[in-house]
This record gives C-alpha cells, sequence and structure tokens, in this order.
C-alpha cells in the first residue's frame, strides 16, 4: 500500500517521463521513416539518395528527350549510379582516386575533342582554352534558356568519361595481375594437342524410360537447397487478364463520315455577332485552305506535298490522278480516318533524287554545336554558293572543309539516293520541284543548305494535295457499352473469385503473362502498365485478386494469379527444371552400373546401339561424330592410356564408354611462350565479365518501384 500511496504521490512525474519516452519513440520512427523514405536504393552500405538519383534523371531526359520511357530511364541511370558505386569502391579500396584532373586529361585526349575545329587555334592545333570557352558558354546558354539541352548532354559525357576511367584503371589493374608461366604455356599446348583415335559407345539418356525412376518433392527439395545460387530469382508475379478494347463501332464510322460530309459544302449560319445569317464556306470553295484546318480542327496536320501513285491511298489514287484541279475527292475511309481531299496542281515529277549538298549549321540549329550566328552562318553559305554555282569542283572542295555535315562532306558533298519522304521539307521542296543542274540555298532546322540537284528519276504525274481528315473513334454510347461489360464482368469473377472462370462463361479470351517484373512497364505489347505492375507487388494485393484498370484503348480486368518473393524460385517453378536433372542424373547412374565391366561390342549390343569410331579428337577439336562438343570426355580420354576403356562418362545428353585406340603425343617444343600468350590472351579475355562478377556480390537495395 506505501508503494500505491508513493506511485499516487508521483504520479504527475510519471505521466511526464512516459509522454517523453513515447514521444523519444514516435521522433525516431519519424527520423527512420524520412531517412528510408529519402532512398532510392542502396549499394554496399552507401544510400542512393532520392535527390541524387532525380538530379541524374533529369541530365538523362534532357539529353534523351522523348526517345525514352520514364522507366527505361531509370533503368539506365540506375544501372549508371551503381556500376560508378561498385568501382568507386574497388578503387577506394585499392587506395586509388579518380579526380578531375584525371578525368580532364581524359577528356582532352579523344581524338574527336581533338581534331574539332571548335577547339583549334588559328594554326589548326588543338587548344584546350578554346574548349573551356566552349564549356562556359554552353552552361551560360543552358542558365538562360532551359530547353538547351547541350549542357545537360556534356554533363552526361563527363560522367560517362569518369566511369569507363574508373572501369579501365580497375580492369588494368586486375589484368596485370594476370599472368601465364612458360608450364602452364606447355601444359595449355599439350593439352590442346594430344590426339586420340578413339572407338566409343554413346548411350542418350533418351532410350532409358522415365518410368523407371521416381523423384519424389524431397529429392528436389533437397536439391534446390544444395544449390540456393542456381535458384535465386528476382521478385516477380504471374497474372492474367482479359481485354476490353474501346473501337469504333459500324454506326460510329457513319457518323464520323456524315460529320466529314457535312463540311464539304457551304452552309448558311446564324452569327450573333453580325445579328443575321452568314454563308460560311465549305471545304470546297474556302479559298484559305490553312484557315479552315484550323478553324475545323482536323485531326491530321495541313500539308499540300505532291504525291505520285504509289503514295496515294489505292482506293482513290486513279480518281486523284484522272480528275481535274480543284477537284475534290471523298468522302473515303483510309486506315483510322475518314478523309477528303483538294487538288491544287499536278505535276510531273521524279519519285527519287541524287542530290549534293553542304550544311552551314549555326548556334540553336538542330544537333548543332556551332557557336556561330545564324547571321554569319547566312553570309557564309552566301558566299560559298558564289563560288560554287558554276563550279563543280569547288562545290567537292568546299563541302570536304566547311560541310557540318561530315558524313556527307568527305565524299564532296554527294548523298545518295533518296525518295520524297527522306528530306526535311524545304530541302525536299528544292530537289523535287526544281531540275537536274539547279543549285541553291535553303534554310531548314539544321542550318543552310547549299544544294546542287545532281540526277534525278522515274517522272511521273504528281498531285499537290490537301487532306482534311478526322479520325474514326468509338462514341460516347460504344465507350458506355464497354465500360459496362468491363465492369459487370469484373463484377462477377471477383464474386467467384476466378477470372478464367468467368471469362469462359463470358466467351472472352484470357491473356496470362508470367515473369512480370517490379520495374517492367509493359504487360506483353500493351504498354505503359505501371498502374497494374505496382497493384499487382503491393502487400495487400493477394494472390487471387481481381481489379479493373482503364488503359489508353480500354479497360483490362487482372487477375493476380501468382507471387514470387525475391529470393528461392518457388519449388513448383523450380521442380521442372530440377526434375530433368534429377532424371539424367539417375540415368546416368543406371547406364554406367548395366555398363558394368562389358566390352564396347556388349554395351552396344545391350543399348542396341552402334559402336563408333573418331580420329584425332583433341581439345582443339572436341566434335565427337553424331553426338557433338564434348569437352568433358576429351579431357577424360587425354587423362586416360592407350588401351584404356572408360565407362559412365557423363555428358550433356547422354553416357559415353570410349576405348582408346591409339594416341599421337604432342611434338616437344623449343620454346612454349607462343602458347603461354595464347594462354595470357584467354584470361585477359575473361575480364569481360568482371564487372557481373563484381555486380553480383555486392549487396544491392532497389527502391525504385516505390516512386516510378
Amino acid at each position: 500500500m506505501a508503494v500505491l500511496s508513493k506511485i499516487r504521490e508521483r504520479s504527475i512525474f510519471l505521466i511526464i517521463i512516459i509522454a517523453m519516452a513515447l514521444f523519444a519513440f514516435v521522433l525516431g520512427d519519424l527520423f527512420k521513416y524520412q531517412k528510408s523514405s529519402n532512398l532510392i536504393g542502396e549499394v554496399n552500405g552507401e544510400p542512393v539518395t532520392r535527390e541524387e538519383f532525380s538530379k541524374e534523371m533529369d541530365l538523362f531526359k534532357a539529353r534523351s528527350g522523348d526517345k525514352v520511357s520514364q522507366i527505361q530511364s531509370a533503368k539506365a541511370v540506375w544501372n549508371s549510379i551503381i556500376s560508378e558505386k561498385i568501382y568507386t569502391k574497388q578503387l577506394n579500396d585499392a587506395g586509388i582516386v579518380v579526380g578531375e584532373e584525371d578525368v580532364w586529361n581524359a577528356i582532352i585526349s579523344l581524338p574527336y575533342i581533338q581534331s574539332s575545329p571548335l577547339f583549334q587555334n588559328e594554326a589548326g592545333q588543338f587548344d584546350q582554352e578554346k574548349l573551356k570557352e566552349y564549356l562556359v558558354t554552353l552552361k551560360e546558354n543552358a542558365a538562360t534558356n532551359p530547353q538547351d539541352t547541350q549542357w545537360a548532354s556534356w554533363i552526361l559525357t563527363e560522367k560517362s568519361i569518369k566511369r569507363n576511367l574508373e572501369q579501365n584503371i580497375y580492369t588494368g589493374l586486375i589484368i596485370n595481375g594476370i599472368n601465364a608461366t612458360l608450364v602452364e604455356g606447355k601444359n595449355y599446348y599439350n593439352d590442346q594437342t594430344i590426339k586420340s583415335d578413339i572407338e566409343y559407345v554413346f548411350v542418350p539418356f533418351n532410350t532409358v524410360e522415365d518410368n523407371l525412376f521416381k523423384i519424389s518433392d524431397s529429392e528436389v527439395k533437397a536439391y534446390v537447397n544444395e544449390h540456393k545460387k542456381q535458384f535465386q530469382v528476382e521478385a516477380s508475379r504471374d497474372l492474367s487478364f482479359v481485354k476490353f478494347d474501346i473501337l469504333p463501332t459500324l454506326e460510329d464510322e457513319e457518323i464520323v463520315k456524315k460529320a466529314i460530309a457535312n463540311i464539304l459544302n457551304d452552309k448558311d449560319e446564324y452569327s450573333t455577332a453580325a445579328k443575321s445569317t452568314i454563308k460560311v464556306l465549305g471545304f470546297k470553295n474556302t479559298t484559305d485552305d490553312k484557315l479552315f484546318f484550323t478553324e475545323n480542327n482536323s485531326d491530321l496536320p495541313f500539308s499540300d506535298d505532291y504525291l505520285i501513285k504509289s503514295r496515294l491511298p489505292l482506293s482513290i489514287a486513279d480518281s486523284i490522278l484522272s480528275a481535274q484541279t480543284n477537284t475534290v475527292v471523298g468522302p473515303y475511309k483510309d486506315g483510322d480516318f475518314y478523309k477528303i481531299s483538294k487538288i491544287k496542281d499536278f505535276k510531273q515529277m521524279p519519285d527519287s533524287v541524287k542530290a549534293s549538298h553542304i550544311l552551314i549549321s549555326f548556334a540553336g540549329a538542330m544537333r548543332s554545336t556551332e557557336t556561330r550566328t545564324e547571321a554569319d552562318s547566312k553570309k557564309l553559305a552566301d558566299s560559298i554558293f558564289a563560288l560554287v554555282k558554276n563550279d563543280k569542283n569547288k562545290f567537292a572542295e568546299l563541302a570536304k572543309s566547311t560541310s557540318y555535315d561530315k558524313g556527307s562532306g568527305a565524299k564532296g558533298g554527294e548523298l545518295d539516293w533518296f525518295n520524297y519522304g527522306t528530306m526535311v521539307p524545304e530541302f525536299r521542296d528544292f530537289v523535287f520541284l526544281n531540275k537536274k543542274g539547279d543549285v541553291g540555298i535553303v534554310k531548314s532546322s539544321f542550318g543552310y543548305h547549299i544544294i546542287r540537284i545532281d540526277n534525278q528519276k522515274n517522272f511521273q504525274k504528281a498531285a499537290k494535295l490537301i487532306t482534311f481528315a478526322r479520325k474514326i473513334v468509338a462514341s460516347e454510347k460504344t465507350e458506355n457499352a464497354i465500360f459496362e461489360k468491363a465492369e459487370s464482368f469484373t463484377s462477377n469473377a471477383t464474386t467467384t473469385k476466378n477470372l478464367q472462370q468467368q471469362a469462359k462463361k463470358s466467351s472472352y479470351e484470357v491473356y496470362p503473362i508470367s515473369g512480370v517484373k517490379m520495374m517492367d512497364e509493359s504487360l506483353a505489347d500493351i504498354k505503359n502498365q505501371r498502374t497494374i505492375i505496382n497493384w499487382a507487388f503491393k502487400k495487400d494485393t493477394k494472390v487471387g485478386s481481381i481489379k479493373r484498370f482503364d488503359t489508353e484503348n480500354g479497360y483490362l480486368v487482372v487477375q493476380l494469379d501468382k507471387s514470387q518473393e525475391k529470393g528461392l524460385m518457388d519449388l513448383s517453378v523450380a521442380s521442372i527444371s530440377v526434375r530433368r536433372i534429377l532424371f539424367e542424373q539417375k540415368k546416368a547412374e543406371y547406364i554406367k552400373k548395366e555398363m558394368g565391366e562389358l566390352s564396347l561390342a556388349d554395351i552396344a549390343t545391350k543399348f542396341k546401339i552402334p559402336l563408333q569410331s573418331s580420329l584425332a579428337v583433341s581439345l582443339a577439336s572436341p566434335v565427337i561424330p553424331s553426338v557433338g562438343r564434348s569437352i568433358g570426355l576429351i579431357g577424360a580420354i587425354n587423362a586416360s592410356k592407350p588401351g584404356d576403356i572408360i565407362r559412365g562418362v557423363k555428358d550433356n545428353s547422354g553416357v559415353f564408354a570410349v576405348k582408346i585406340v591409339k594416341r599421337e603425343a604432342p611434338t616437344n617444343l623449343i620454346n612454349y611462350d607462343v602458347f603461354r600468350k595464347q594462354l595470357f590472351s584467354k584470361l585477359q579475355l575473361s575480364s569481360y565479365k568482371l564487372y557481373n562478377a563484381l555486380e553480383k556480390e555486392s549487396e544491392i537495395v532497389d527502391s525504385r518501384a516505390l516512386y516510378y
């Protein structure tokens, strides 16, 4: 009672102490959460923070633009980061640091840096200061123009050079530690050149019935446990899904056809601005085709290209080419569109052209690292044009010395034959609408082109066509009907907890997909399905769970069929390959036991297999007739003496019994240095496997899937 009394007296202090302890506990968990939530992963205990990863992602995407997806970017950046951290750790452990000076020296020694005119002085020699000035300009441009990706591209190039330098230094250290002695060279020579004439019987595993043996689940489990490294797998999921694609019906097509037909002709509309009825010109009579496209929202961009027959839709090609100027054709269906086309002109035009050009680029032009202004480039292009328009030899000389397009420049500006759709519009129009021998200047997104038309062929009638299009899409009525089907199917499948059964009942096709990884982004040929993949890997998504997902073109109803966590492969999956291995082991033991001490002839009779022979087999030529390569057998032969019979030599697909009939010993050499060098080179070549080994032995924690 006295204790209780004292507790009551000091209860306020106990409450304060307990509160502080709870606060400390919560605060500690908060700090732990904040620390873990800031990590993308770890490499050998070194954290990869979200900030570090995001910065690298921004640089990578700035360089690659829209060419790669978010997940592809995340994979490339992750591989780059773990490679850098693995090599950096190895070098640090070896006491080697790759500093800024090392990277700079590697950069300025690159041939394309040394030979670039951008970084050469008046004497044509490489000048480091020119390169430094160029990099300062890139950085300043990036600061004032966020759309300029050249600085980001340079940063990635610099990082790549550093990684390659680290990799080369570390690989060099390993290679320098590799050696081969003359004794090893001699042994290598002997092993390769010993030749043996043999007789043999080969008993394939498939000649022995499987039902002679039993493989228990416990044997499979024991084998997997004994070979755990072989059966380590990433986390994966097996899914099945039913597709509900939103596709336009014939009724929807007719609606689109009527809509586009409705804008062909003029119509009267009431104008609230004019407070009266006005005439709105249709596609046939409009005098401003570009404005018409904008006001009526064509689903394809405006184009007035000349089209030869092969580039016209097959259904209307003859009608177009036999019609009069200003004729309108359509509506007609072409792929996923209904179209109406207006003929503006006809012209005889080649289907392909051969031309030469000199490209004068400028700062800001597409794919350009040029520092010259556009105005200066225009002056240079004009002066070159004046020199080359009547002199073919000068054209070739100046193309080689001044063209920014180094590929064609090296050939005097010559381009191979190309068709109408190959070049940018400005270039294309000049070479296809002018005649052979013409020389002129055009400006494109790449810069100023001085162009000479060298040849043209296959002239034919071409129509200058303006085509207005409406995409054939599903109506709201169709979309609603598909949604109701998908929703009803999802509800029924969830109730029965069996997507396959419900699909069979409703006559829908089920698409199974196995081995979906955490960082995948597609399901078979259905792109951009990160939402589904993230759902499949959530802790609360259990095997058998079913959910409907929206896709770009409809809905997928997905069921999680199987869940494989990272670590040891599920026995039911491993069992497929393990049972085959165990069957082969038992068959090999059985065949060897049946061979006993029998002669080759008796073994051949017993197994109803022909007795065969082969001459001069060696490690240099390890092919056994009717069997294939068998290096293991050649090793056993080389270790035996002439006259010996070797029984029970297991190969990938069966068991050998072999007699060494004759042995041709290798010729002794005065010096084995050539073979020492061959062995050394062979050992060096294995260094390419080095990174895979380092990565395999590294402790890598990958949490990217939480954020991407």
